[in-house]
């Protein structure tokens, strides 16, 4: 009889965020050798699945603390919120660092972020995604797009995105945003800015989504925390350069020698990011071979066996 896995997710497949992607990717790579269960949280009225695995410390402590209760494994995914303010505010965050069997950092630079104790009860999963064909554009485009996906909210920073659009030089560049306005007030800014040089097109489905990316320029992420951003995947291995804010989510997905950082907020500095990926062809070519370098990393064959041997591994304290 096969082992049973739950995966609790906060998010569910109508939120269409980067946990969500990540729980649905999982659950079909657990399905090879699994009998596996995606639901939004576990309690005790349930039945007992072998083992849990939970994306999020806060939002998910509840379900940590039942399931922790049975004596079976928990393994813990750690979101961005998580590494870079929950588990130094939240005491429910901080419990279900000590209740987890297992824990999951999606970049290594999230590891210096926990105590030694539970470090060592800790690993890197790298996401990834499928290649897709790298989109031809002609030789001299009308548009220049500058994508950014990511729902409207604090963490992503849209503004910054906005206001660099309001900043940039070059005629054909064109900042495009796809994402629901989770935050009204930033939903109002976006449609405010409407305009030759920005486009809000609102949320969208992930597969859509993805090929909307693939016809960009570039992407651009201006999030001031990330876990390890599903966006900077799929740029990456669609053959689009990245644009992202200098902060160690991003580092640990792209590296400290990637040439494509801008300051946290600066929307001025991100512009000229902009106006160079458009004006110096060698630039951005530059930005592409360093992401080609990285896409080996996110491989979905590479990520699935790394899950499968999570798994096994935390199953192997049960019965």
């Amino acid at each position: 009889m096969a082992y049973t896995v739950a995966i609790a997710s906060p998010a569910s497949q109508k939120e269409n965020n980067g946990n969500w992607q990540t729980a649905r990717r999982w659950s079909l790579f657990l399905r090879d050798a699994f009998e596996v269960s995606v639901l939004r949280e576990w309690d005790a009225s349930m039945p007992a699945p072998d083992l849990l695995i939970a994306l999020h410390a806060r939002r998910s402590a509840p379900s940590i603390a039942a399931f922790a209760a049975t004596g079976r494994p928990v393994v813990l995914v750690l979101t961005g919120t998580d590494l870079y303010r929950d588990i130094a505010s939240d005491a429910d965050a901080r419990r279900s660092l000590e209740l987890a069997s297992h824990i999951v950092v999606l970049q290594p630079a999230g590891l210096a972020l926990l105590p030694p104790p539970v470090r060592k009860r800790s690993r890197v999963i790298f996401q990834s995604a499928p290649s897709l064909a790298p989109w031809r554009f002609p030789a001299r485009p009308k548009f220049h797009d500058i994508g950014m996906i990511g729902h409207l909210r604090a963490e992503k920073d849209p503004l910054t995105f906005i206001r660099a659009a309001s900043l940039v030089t070059e005629p054909s560049a064109r900042l495009v945003h796809i994402g629901a306005a989770l935050d009204p007030a930033l939903g109002e800014a976006a449609a405010a800015a409407e305009g030759p040089h920005y486009r809000w097109l609102g949320s969208m489905p992930h597969a859509q989504a993805r090929q909307r990316l693939k016809r960009c320029h570039a992407m651009a992420i201006t999030s001031v925390m990330e876990g390890g951003a599903n966006v900077i995947i799929e740029a990456v291995t669609s053959g689009v350069p990245v644009l992202a804010s200098d902060i160690d989510g991003n580092r640990g997905m792209l590296g400290d020698d990637y040439p494509g950082y801008f300051p946290v907020g600066d929307a001025r500095a991100l512009a000229r990011l902009v106006d160079r990926s458009i004006a110096d062809p060698a630039w951005h070519a530059n930005l592409r071979e360093h992401c080609d370098r990285r896409a080996a990393v996110f491989a979905p064959d590479a990520e699935r066996s790394a899950v499968l041997a999570l798994a096994s591994e935390a199953l192997a304290s049960v019965r």
